[in-house]
């Protein structure tokens, strides 16, 4: 079940207190970095992000008890996959294969971005599997549209029209953070990207998984099901245009589509919440453990 790697490349960046190994399923190897014991949770990274995301936020859920499960999604990070093809449900099958391999019957997930498309799909179609929900800046799956969302998306062209070797350094500019980050942190992001696969993996995951779960939101199928799970939405203050009045706006009488859903806003924090504030993140994650699970 697990594989031990000493030697990885490029090499992981330090992150004291983890343990490293591959899980391997049918057809994917994915690298979990893993700490603490107890009740799981498995947190799900945003992009272009991978497990170094939660590198200051789950030593802190960890110490409360828990075990968390940071993952490398396909297409990210140290995980390495047999098929290059994402469909809408690929990450969600890799996450079920994962669960079983773990023997992980029911976990709290926390998410981010990209990885709450994945989280949303595991609360919506197995709920049995998830305790709560935790998803950072991105919006409940049955929001309404709106004009004002629309300066939301305006990232996508770029990944949807990736050029192989083309840099994403421009995404964490000044527009998505509200605390600049520093140069190794950005290369520690981007470092993965220099494997041809995961450089590869842009395209097929916003054309493939990404853009037909943004269709199916905002067609509303999402509205026409219940979310049963609890689930706490988290933005910054600063992540524009998402602010309270937009999303009070776009997810009205919340009762009607799930049975417990609460929305959060950090001070001095923007789309990449984790970087700008950690800990709050992890305050805010286990608050709702203790409150909902």
């Amino acid at each position: 079940m697990f594989t031990p790697t000493s030697t990885w490349s490029p090499p992981l960046p330090e992150a004291p207190g983890f343990d490293h190994s591959v899980v391997e399923t049918p057809g994917l190897r994915t690298h979990v970095a893993a700490i603490g014991e107890g009740e799981p949770v498995v947190m799900l990274h945003g992009f272009p992000e991978n497990w170094w995301q939660w590198h200051a936020v789950a030593p802190v859920i960890a110490a409360r008890g828990y075990r968390v499960l940071c993952l490398d999604l396909r297409g990210a990070g140290w995980t390495v996959a047999d098929d290059p093809r994402v469909g809408r449900e690929t990450r969600l099958r890799d996450l079920l294969a994962l669960f079983e391999a773990l023997r992980i019957e029911r976990a709290h997930v926390v998410s981010h971005d990209m990885g709450t498309i994945t989280a949303i799909q595991l609360s919506y179609d197995h709920p049995e599997r998830v305790r709560t929900a935790v998803q950072l800046a991105v919006p409940p799956a049955f929001f309404a549209f709106s004009p004002r969302i629309v300066p939301g998306f305006r990232h996508l062209p770029p990944f949807i029209w990736h050029r192989r070797g083309a840099s994403l350094r421009g995404v964490f500019s000044d527009a998505y953070v509200a605390q600049p980050m520093s140069e190794e942190t950005v290369e520690t992001y981007l470092a993965p990207l220099r494997r041809p696969d995961i450089d590869h993996a842009v395209r097929p995951l916003t054309r493939g998984m990404v853009l037909p779960e943004a269709v199916r939101m905002m067609r509303g199928v999402y509205r026409r099901q219940r979310l049963t799970v609890p689930t706490l939405v988290v933005y910054g203050r600063r992540d524009h245009p998402w602010s309270e009045q937009v999303l009070a706006r776009i997810c009205r009488d919340p009762e009607r589509y799930a049975d417990r859903i609460e929305l959060a806003y950090v001070d001095d924090a923007a789309h990449f919440i984790t970087d700008d504030a950690p800990a709050a993140v992890a305050d805010l994650a286990l608050d709702w453990f203790d409150r909902s699970a």
